[in-house]
């Protein structure tokens, strides 16, 4: 069993666009995947510990994946993946899970705008400036390196000059497709934006009344919170799987509803028009996890550390 660490699979330099490819990837086979919902443990000071199992038959693999959150701690995120042979049930790898987290998700809320949004969206409004976010644009900016974008970042601390130096660069001259604009509130965020990205980990309230959203938006809830109305009010909710959203407080009451998955394999239909509004819950699936800890595995070789915990060999050993 290999040891792989966080620097072991940076080193990979894996690029945005094969984050994007597995994604896909898992999301086509999805039906082949055993997953069942992740189990959360929910502690005071909205503190967690999830355990995040999932068996892919057809890649040999499977495993889980427990993430962690404690406020106080840097970076309040933290979390592990135990990858296994399927068939055998032998360990292959304990490895950190913080980048495949990140980038997977990052991935899955980019497949989810060039699913979802009206094909020649432009203006992207963004609140929510940490990694998660970082990766969701990071990842978008590489499908679309063409395409002239207009990009509202809600000032939040320094965070939003720091995200928007991270993407320019220093002399502000990456990604010149992009246009990096200051906004002072949720509502700058929301009027007028084709597309919303909520990477806000946090918050009691929704961001805005529903009739802030334009036609033909589609919000991206990244991190879920603060569009309550907004299930009420859409006229399509969109999520990456049924179990883990059927508790969600008007789940009964939305318009129309279905996986992502089933959208790109043609078994629902996703968007229909210009008009519609549209909210995507991706919770975050073991499956991506899984599927992007065996490819970096493949992609390891001989990076990592061997051990062994010396399991017993014989039968009867007490």
């Amino acid at each position: 069993m290999k040891v792989i660490t966080f620097d072991d699979i940076k080193k990979l330099n894996i690029s945005p666009v094969k984050c994007y490819e597995w994604v896909e990837e898992a999301l086509m086979h999805k039906n082949e995947a055993i997953l069942p919902a992740k189990i959360s443990l929910h502690l005071e000071n909205d503190a967690f510990f999830n355990v995040m199992p999932c068996l892919l038959p057809q890649q040999d693999a499977g495993g889980v994946k427990v993430i962690t959150r404690h406020i106080g701690r840097v970076p309040s995120l933290d979390s592990q993946i135990v990858l296994y042979d399927y068939k055998t049930g032998t360990p292959k790898a304990i490895m950190d899970g913080n980048w495949i987290t990140t980038m997977r998700t990052g991935a899955v809320a980019a497949h989810t705008i060039k699913t979802l949004a009206v094909k020649d969206f432009y203006e992207i409004g963004v609140m929510g400036l940490g990694n998660t976010g970082r990766a969701a644009m990071k990842v978008l900016l590489a499908m679309y390196p063409e395409r002239p974008l207009k990009i509202k970042v809600l000032k939040y601390k320094d965070q939003h000059e720091l995200y928007t130096k991270y993407f320019k660069g220093e002399d502000g001259k990456n990604y010149p497709n992009a246009e990096f604009v200051y906004v002072d509130s949720y509502e700058d965020v929301v009027k007028g934006s084709d597309v919303i990205i909520s990477a806000v980990t946090y918050t009691d309230d929704d961001f805005c009344p529903a009739e802030l959203y334009k036609p033909g938006v589609l919000v991206d809830a990244v991190h879920l919170r603060g569009f309550l109305g907004c299930d009420l009010a859409f006229d399509k909710v969109f999520c990456d799987d049924d179990a883990h959203v059927c508790k969600f407080k008007y789940y009964d009451k939305w318009k129309y509803h279905a996986e992502v998955a089933e959208v790109i394999t043609g078994r629902a239909v996703g968007r229909e028009n210009d008009s519609e509004r549209i909210i995507a819950y991706n919770v975050g699936l073991s499956m991506h996890d899984m599927n992007f800890a065996n490819k970096v595995f493949e992609l390891c070789g001989n990076a990592g550390t061997d051990i062994s915990l010396d399991p017993p060999t014989d039968k009867f050993w007490v």
